[in-house]
């Protein structure tokens, strides 16, 4: 019997019932260990190392861009730590929406929803404007190229390549909404393909990204790594405190009242550990493969931890051979990497790294919109949003008409929203949904200590309190700047408000209905509360 009510807000799903629900579901489980790392790495390898490296050294850390790696990587352990024990004990699709439904009730769970939206949805549309940018250069390289209208979002100046010239405004962002396209059309194909092409792709930019290191570091210039910390700007007021401590708390005080707008020394440090964090949004995308995952208790810790490490040791790595050939002032440059490969005279390599850039992005494009469309799809399964987002494809097995639905917005997105908006508005979502993940790990240990947990976090308490806290940190940055507040705010409310129409009403939990597989598609003949019970 249907209950709807302040009750019905945080009825939670017991971890059992997701358990079955696991066991009876349609999509293929064809990933293994090896399958999510390299998931994992094709999500993490993208926009941060291709792009982000050399902003974040050029206008925040300088040659101390090595440490804001190891700090960011040291606060994405903790949060990884805490999605591998849950991803272990609660093995199914929909990632941190599922976690919720299992701790906080569904209500949280609907909000989670809406923050995965950002973290996932617009967040491929944010790496398809970067492989974009790649793109456009690599055809320029060729003698090749688009009018100007064709390379950039309404309003978005685009330049020369050469002089750097503005040449033009964008109109519309067309290699963006190809790549989407393409993407888009893997997924349809089915998740083995698709994941058959994503180790591809991640084995190329890996091997390009590691020739860099190893090529590169025959022309690391030592100068160039000193001062490790370059002098703050602007510069410390008279009389203040130069110890290390004292600058570390007024750089943390700075976060914390939103005035995190210095220039290198330990605040820009800090800086640029934020900015970058959101380079590491991809190791917890494998959480979400649960449902298609072989062995999930066993594959998906290995497949998170592993995906994280590999890349934290790559992406410092790189950064100290990047920052050892340019000097930290010239990389403000969309492609780093391919100019500091010119600047020691191999042009044919620079080729090289832009083609690996290009697959990178491609992967990432891959990951994020793959975990979108499983978001919704588990979230139709349960009833809170229509269920053609749970359609199952026949032939392929996968949820055709939820992913060409999320294609189609995803380059509405990317063809239309420049990058910078696209960035800000992604970065809310990742942060708010880690910090839920991480009191979830918190709250299932209290409320149900006898669950199986194949892995468990170590060090607890402190490991997932840690990660909240860290979280919550960077967000209350963030959430200071009125425009990110301002759509926070109204997206929020707006999606709230959607639930209350909707999902409240059509929640199978509240109706009793227990989620077995995917539902026979709807007939014109049979009433819907009949079929929901079927």
């Amino acid at each position: 019997m249907a209950k709807h009510g302040l009750g019905q807000l945080f009825a939670r799903k017991s971890v059992e019932q997701m358990h079955a629900e696991h066991e009876h579901g349609e999509l293929k489980k064809t990933l293994g260990a090896t399958n999510l790392v390299l998931l994992g790495i094709g999500c993490i390898i993208g926009t941060g190392i291709f792009v982000l490296t050399g902003r974040a050294a050029a206008q925040f850390a300088g040659p101390a861009i090595m440490i804001s790696f190891i700090i960011t990587g040291t606060l994405c352990a903790l949060v990884a730590l805490s999605y591998a024990e849950l991803a272990s004990a609660i093995p199914v699709s929909g990632s941190a929406y599922s976690y919720s439904y299992a701790s906080m009730g569904e209500i949280v769970a609907w909000i989670m929803g809406l923050l995965l939206i950002l973290e996932y949805g617009l967040a491929a549309s944010t790496v398809a404007v970067g492989w974009s940018g790649y793109v456009m250069s690599f055809l320029n390289d060729l003698g090749l190229g688009l009018p100007p209208e064709l390379r950039g979002a309404p309003g978005t100046p685009i330049t020369d390549f050469a002089t750097g010239a503005v040449i033009g405004t964008g109109a519309m962002d067309l290699p963006a909404i190809i790549g989407i396209t393409a993407v888009t059309g893997l997924l349809v194909l089915g998740v083995s393909e698709s994941a058959f092409v994503n180790n591809i792709i991640v084995a190329i930019k890996v091997t390009v990204v590691i020739a860099f290191i190893v090529i590169g570091a025959f022309f690391v210039n030592p100068d160039l790594w000193s001062p490790l910390i370059p002098a703050p700007q602007p510069p410390l007021p008279d009389g203040a405190s130069t110890d290390i401590w004292s600058q570390i708390g007024s750089a943390l005080w700075a976060v914390v009242t939103a005035q995190n707008t210095g220039q290198y020394g330990v605040p820009g440090i800090i800086t640029a550990a934020a900015t970058i964090f959101f380079a590491y949004i991809g190791f917890e995308a494998v959480s979400t493969a649960g449902a298609e995952s072989r062995n999930p208790a066993k594959d998906m810790p290995i497949g998170i931890l592993g995906s994280l490490l590999i890349c934290t040791i790559l992406y410092i790595l790189t950064s100290a051979v990047l920052v050892g050939i340019v000097p930290y002032t010239d990389l403000n440059d969309p492609a780093p990497i391919a100019k500091a490969v010119n600047q020691i005279g191999l042009p044919w390599f620079a080729v090289l790294v832009k083609i690996g850039a290009i697959a990178g992005l491609s992967s990432v494009m891959l990951v994020l919109l793959y975990g979108q469309t499983r978001i919704f799809y588990t979230m139709a399964r349960d009833g809170l949003i229509p269920p053609v987002f749970a359609r199952v494809h026949p032939k392929f097995k996968t949820p055709w008409v939820n992913t060409l639905l999320v294609g189609v917005l995803a380059c509405g997105f990317a063809g239309f929203m420049g990058l910078d908006a696209l960035a800000n508005l992604t970065n809310v979502g990742t942060l708010f949904a880690f910090a839920i993940v991480c009191v979830t790990v918190l709250y299932l240990r209290f409320a149900h200590p006898t669950m199986k947990r194949p892995f468990r976090t170590p060090l607890f308490p402190l490991t997932p309190l840690l990660g909240a806290v860290m979280c919550l940190f960077l967000l209350m940055s963030l959430m200071a700047h009125k425009p990110t507040r301002d759509f926070f705010v109204i997206y929020l409310v707006g999606g709230t408000l959607l639930y209350f129409a909707y999902g409240m009403w059509n929640s199978k939990l509240a109706k009793g209905v227990i989620v077995r597989g995917h539902e026979e598609a709807p007939r014109a003949d049979v009433p819907v509360h009949a079929r929901l019970d079927e």
